[in-house]
């Protein structure tokens, strides 16, 4: 096809993420992607800042990450895992109970990470039925918070800023401590965790976990918070015997400066979250890992089996794509690497700093984000960043940079400059 041909069919049928179909947003074909390239169909080039949202944390067109799956297409595809098990999918258990805390020895594949939440949810809920407990049915969670699109996970949304407040009224109606007000790398004081410490002592018993995004809320608000804060909410969990759940879909493998977040608070979850760079952004994949005492408890009580089984569960070819990735991070020195990123977005994009408009800069390993005091324009400030040739895609007031780990140095100034030039002269915006 060609680029009009494309776009007619866009135009015509296809529905994006976040859009209407009447109020369209600009779309921009693509022909290919090498490298933190992006290759449009009229010849333009693109910094990639966005990762894919998040996942293509070794770039595109990966050769390792290609030569796994061509290897494990001429093996099969798919099969599935009712029943039936293979050696992509035993790989990764292995990698993954290896490279998580220890007391997470139980890993439910999946398919997304909204469903990696939604399983995450089922099995607390779960957990407390086969306790004989079924009024500890709800979840405790911070403001500022992002979880996913299905429904369990809009549940524990934040109801403004989690993009989900048109359902509030047929969600099931959990309970939100206000977002941390202690920034990363900083203490956490009495009266920072006070607010939380309050709501998990009155409802401890109708709570099933506390589910939160350690050290870095998303798409909630692109928000980094004290690591002694997520100390104390295993602390109080422990205190008040309920679970705890991190959802590291965002951080895991390396994104803060540490493989998994909750690391820099030296934290174990009772359940995990794990899905984007899983794959590289090759496809789509995710995993619930749990631990001794959630797994044994729900396979103890009735019906003796956890109630969820996807149809694409344990994919043969995202497993043994994701086992790449995580070979290919581990090789190399991915921490050094992410020091190097933190380094470079801060220092191209201190010159937003103290501009009009903006409310504050911020970086975390490799996440740096550029926080405006309104809504940015999303239609015309991306189009100005293609211009400049870099993709990110704004939302709400942030403007934010999460690139590829394999960035060049040179490449990530120029989408740090292109970010300072856009944001400087946004007159009209």
């Amino acid at each position: 096809m060609d680029p009009d041909d494309i776009l007619a069919i866009d135009q015509a049928h296809a529905w994006h993420p976040y859009t209407s179909t009447l109020d369209r947003d600009p779309v921009y074909p693509v022909r290919s992607a090498h490298g933190c390239r992006i290759e449009l169909m009229d010849g333009r080039s693109l910094i990639d800042g966005m990762a894919s949202w998040w996942c293509a944390i070794h770039g595109y067109n990966h050769p390792a990450l290609n030569q796994a799956a061509r290897e494990q297409l001429d093996q099969m595809a798919h099969v599935m895992f009712g029943g039936l098990t293979h050696e992509p999918a035993m790989r990764l258990v292995r990698s993954l109970v290896a490279l998580t805390p220890e007391p997470l020895q139980h890993v439910f594949l999946c398919d997304s990470g909204s469903v990696a939440v939604e399983v995450a949810i089922k099995m607390a809920l779960q957990f407390w039925i086969s306790a004989g407990r079924p009024e500890r049915h709800r979840l405790l969670t911070i403001r500022s918070g992002y979880h996913g699109d299905t429904f369990n996970a809009m549940s524990v949304c934040d109801p403004v800023t989690g993009m989900h407040h048109l359902f509030n009224r047929v969600l099931p109606q959990q309970i939100f401590a206000p977002a941390p007000g202690c920034r990363f790398g900083e203490p956490c004081t009495d009266a920072d965790i006070a607010p939380f410490a309050e709501l998990i002592e009155r409802h401890q018993h109708e709570l099933a976990a506390v589910i939160l995004e350690p050290i870095v809320q998303g798409a909630g608000g692109m928000r980094f918070y004290s690591a002694e804060y997520l100390q104390q909410v295993r602390a109080l969990c422990d205190q008040f015997d309920v679970l705890l759940i991190a959802d590291e879909i965002a951080t895991g493998f390396g994104r803060t400066g540490r493989l998994f977040a909750c690391e820099h608070a030296g934290i174990a979850p009772d359940i995990l979250t794990l899905g984007k760079a899983l794959t590289g952004g090759y496809l789509t994949l995710a995993a619930t890992l749990a631990s001794r005492r959630v797994a044994h408890g729900i396979s103890s009580g009735a019906p003796g089996v956890f109630m969820h089984g996807p149809t694409f569960m344990g994919n043969p070819l995202a497993c043994a794509i994701a086992n790449a990735s995580i070979e290919l991070l581990l090789a190399q020195d991915w921490a050094a690497n992410i020091q190097r990123l933190e380094r470079g977005l801060t220092a191209g994009l201190a010159p937003c700093r103290g501009q009009s408009g903006v409310a504050d800069v911020r970086v975390l390993g490799g996440i740096g984000v550029v926080e405006m005091e309104r809504p940015v324009p999303m239609r015309e400030i991306q189009r100005r960043l293609v211009d400049s040739g870099v993709w990110v895609r704004p939302f709400g007031r942030l403007v934010y940079l999460m690139p590829p780990y394999v960035i060049s140095d040179a490449e990530l100034t120029q989408l740090c400059a292109a970010v300072v030039e856009v944001i400087a002269g946004r007159s009209g915006f």
